[in-house]
């Protein structure tokens, strides 16, 4: 089996590489041009930005499954660069499954909790309308709607929240601060489940194992870590557990101070409810998704090793 990866150098596309090497041969491509390890011909593409050049790619490879990890995630830039947004997060995404529709290759696509307004308390279904309230969840939303319309054979992942120990993401940027600050005010009004890149990683090639047998297991999915938080409890969680390491933290406990969205605006409105119902993930492929500190305290021990 030849699998085709987008977005080596991401966070999940990191992980995505050893997850999905056992499955079979892995081409994993980024934004530069590489060359063809199977064959000569014209470079491989990974840009998004240029979806034509994905098609060509994908016709030398012919791979068996295609896995979209590339994405415009740059959530305030896509109210001012909404053409980039849209290219990267729909136009690309329909290139995709035309030719996966076209090979008849497996499709596999990341998609967000951002395609949702954040209203109510109780988790997102994947039957639940959308309804985004900025342009980066619209543009992922019509990249599903995309593959949707091509027909593939796909697995639509939802998740939210995500990090993972390669590459900057929320958790970092709390140590840090924690270090340097005696006092920090942190958002307590949204909330959701901090999900690893590495669980992403494993779902996804169980899941590709399972549909290849399977096709009836296609479709939507939500994925994530289970429980719930807010921004403030997560920062709270991880200074906790690098004070409990022996790490440096300068702020005190009670000087992390949870505050209102508002009090960051941004050029872009963030959903005040990321929750997510995976019932029908966990149902359909028989896995059970941990609660989001355990995932979160692996990376943490691995972050603060590493800083030693």
């Amino acid at each position: 089996m030849k699998i085709l990866l987008f977005g080596k150098n991401g966070q999940l596309g990191w992980e995505l590489q050893r997850s999905l090497a056992p499955l079979g041969e892995l081409v994993a491509l980024g934004r530069q041009p590489e060359s063809n390890p199977i064959c000569e011909g014209a470079p491989l593409q990974g840009n998004f930005l240029h979806p034509a050049a994905l098609a060509e790619t994908i016709r030398q490879l012919r791979p068996d499954v295609i896995v979209n990890a590339a994405a415009f995630t740059a959530v305030d830039q896509a109210e001012s660069d909404t053409a980039a947004a849209r290219t990267v997060n729909a136009t690309a995404v329909a290139v995709l499954a035309q030719e996966a529709a076209r090979l008849g290759a497996a499709l596999v696509h990341y998609s967000t909790d951002y395609v949702f307004d954040g209203s109510g308390k109780r988790p997102w279904r994947e039957t639940d309308a959308p309804a985004p309230l900025n342009v980066y969840g619209q543009t992922k939303l019509e990249g599903e709607q995309a593959i949707r319309q091509h027909g593939p054979r796909h697995l639509i992942f939802r998740t939210s929240w995500v990090y993972g120990a390669r590459g900057s993401n929320f958790a970092k940027t709390m140590l840090q601060l924690g270090k340097e600050r005696s006092e920090l005010n942190v958002i307590d009004d949204q909330h959701g489940a901090p999900t690893g890149a590495d669980l992403i990683a494993d779902v996804t090639a169980h899941a590709i194992r399972q549909l290849l047998r399977d096709p009836a297991c296609a479709g939507l999915y939500h994925l994530a870590a289970a429980g719930e938080t807010t921004w403030h409890g997560y920062a709270c969680h991880v200074l906790d557990a690098a004070r409990a390491a022996g790490a440096a933290i300068k702020v005190a406990p009670q000087s992390v101070h949870p505050v209102p969205a508002s009090a960051y605006p941004s050029k872009a409105a963030r959903p005040a409810n990321s929750r997510l119902d995976t019932t029908r993930l966990q149902h359909t492929f028989g896995i059970h998704l941990p609660d989001w500190r355990i995932g979160l305290e692996r990376m943490l021990s691995e972050v603060l090793t590493s800083q030693a």
